[in-house]
């Protein structure tokens, strides 16, 4: 099972948080072997459990046993990646918390979200999850911090819980909690919420915009669909056809096209359920179905177009690929070819699919 990701979005947001403490995170980064540089992209994803090493080591570091609170300082939509866009455009927050919750994944794979109406006014009930390492208790305070903060950010006033319910334990010092919330809190509860007046949920927001409110709708639909395949993988794709006819393709060139360490390129294609040298086999053979079924184009240059600087290194991954030789394969590929070999004694169609549309 592939590990929990967070995007670079909400990522960025931490290292914010972060930096008020006079934390030097891209230092922090190196230690922990992530990749600083990845920040700025913003389809960049890292682990559930990164992230919780790097609040560990924050707190460890600061003294500060309240340090995911910082994130309701530098909370912003885009904190939120596209969703955060979509929640500023809804008519009031309820709607855009309907959103969040629609497009959790987006932000965290690791939060489950769900949002409810009852007597008391609207629960926004939060769950973080973990995978090797049980979550700290920083994901998820920064996380109801951040929503409330978004809350008085877009409505233009303080809003203010009926209750806020903490999961973990009352610490020491209650007044950074205090500060951050401006409501009653219960520690030690069976989840993590906010307790919202109602009328401050149906309340029109001043940045609604319906129009806007279905195109980010659709950003983030679109989104999530990428977000469902291997887009590792997809990425990757794409940079090895390009620079495939400039020679063998090295792993570190292709991390660095996508902004990734060669450590976390091979880890993410690995959850993908892939290799590099897997990846790079793939994409050659089906290049080669697509160069040979053009018809002017020559052995010699279709190996090369696939990075082999040796063309007899091109004729033996062809064999294993195929089971025949380039020329072979381009002979059935032609029609009448085709049309002389179904009518031969003793040929069998089942085969023939195996050299037009090899499985993929």
């Amino acid at each position: 099972m592939s590990e929990r990701t967070t995007s670079a979005s909400w990522a960025s947001g931490i290292v914010k948080a972060l930096e008020l403490e006079g934390l030097d995170c891209r230092a922090l980064f190196q230690q922990l072997g992530l990749d600083f540089a990845a920040l700025d992209d913003p389809d960049a994803r890292f682990t559930q459990d990164s992230m919780t090493r790097l609040w560990l080591r924050a707190e460890e570091l600061s003294g500060n046993r309240a340090i995911g609170l910082n994130m309701a300082r530098v909370v912003r939509p885009a904190s939120f990646h596209v969703v955060g866009y979509a929640l500023m455009s809804s008519r009031t927050l309820a709607e855009g918390f309907e959103r969040l919750v629609r497009y959790q994944r987006i932000i965290a794979e690791s939060s489950d979200l769900s949002f409810r109406l009852s007597a008391e006014g609207y629960s926004l009930i939060l769950t973080v999850n973990g995978d090797h390492l049980p979550p700290t208790r920083h994901s998820a305070e920064a996380s109801l911090a951040c929503a409330l903060a978004l809350c008085s950010w877009l409505s233009g006033r303080v809003i203010q819980p009926r209750r806020v319910l903490i999961q973990g334990p009352q610490p020491a010092d209650t007044e950074p909690y205090r500060v951050a919330f401006h409501a009653p809190l219960e520690f030690g509860a069976v989840h993590d919420a906010l307790v919202l007046e109602r009328a401050d949920m149906d309340a029109p927001l001043p940045t609604a915009n319906e129009a806007m409110a279905l195109l980010h709708d659709r950003f983030a639909g679109e989104y999530l669909a990428r977000f469902s395949e291997s887009r590792v993988t997809h990425r990757a794709r794409q940079v090895l056809c390009r620079v495939l006819p400039q020679g063998e393709p090295k792993r570190e060139t292709i991390a660095q096209a996508l902004h990734l360490s060669q450590r976390t390129l091979q880890r993410r294609l690995q959850e993908e359920g892939t290799s590099f040298q897997t990846l790079l086999d793939d994409t050659r053979r089906e290049l080669a179905e697509q160069y040979l079924a053009q018809p002017n184009m020559t052995l010699l240059e279709t190996a090369y177009l696939l990075g082999f600087a040796d063309p007899s290194n091109f004729f033996r991954a062809f064999r294993r690929w195929f089971d025949v030789t380039p020329g072979e394969y381009r002979a059935r590929m032609s029609a009448p070819a085709r049309d002389a070999v179904a009518a031969a004694p003793g040929f069998s169609g089942a085969r023939t699919p195996a050299y037009i549309e090899p499985a993929r």
